[in-house]
């Protein structure tokens, strides 16, 4: 009798090893980047705060923020805080869309496979298409 039985498969947690070689799936890549994107955002406040009061506190303020995209700020150059900004961007960008895409999810009902891989892939083209655009404003 026990050798009729068909073995079943065990599903087991992937080793540390195996991170490298593992397959995620779409959704799931959504799902990481939607945690690194905010971790991007909460760390990188003081220069959100930074930016936001030196673009609107004064029209020599504002000249202020202008030339340090242009020319930078102490050390800094202005391309690589042009770099900072569109990470920025685009951690925005795709938090939102993420966001949004988890909150239709819950509200839905909508938890299938095919729903999750769709999703992602517009969460991903949207993220990526709008930050390229807005990339394209910030450096031309």
């Amino acid at each position: 009798m026990a050798d009729t039985l068909k073995q079943r498969r065990q599903f087991r947690n992937i080793h540390i090893t195996q991170i490298v070689a593992y397959r995620l799936p779409l959704a799931g890549m959504v799902s990481i980047l939607h945690r690194i994107s905010g971790v991007l955002l909460f760390l990188l406040m003081p220069f959100i705060i930074w930016m936001f009061d030196t673009s609107v506190s004064s029209e020599i303020s504002f000249d202020v923020f202008r030339s340090a995209f242009a020319a930078g700020v102490g050390f800094i150059p202005g391309w690589f805080l042009k770099l900072v900004a569109l990470a920025l961007i685009w951690a925005y960008l795709h938090h939102l869309i993420a966001g949004v895409r988890h909150l239709w999810m819950d509200a839905t009902h909508a938890v299938t496979k095919e729903f999750g891989q769709s999703s992602a892939i517009v969460t991903l083209a949207l993220s990526v298409l709008l930050t390229l655009a807005l990339g394209y404003k910030l450096f031309f």
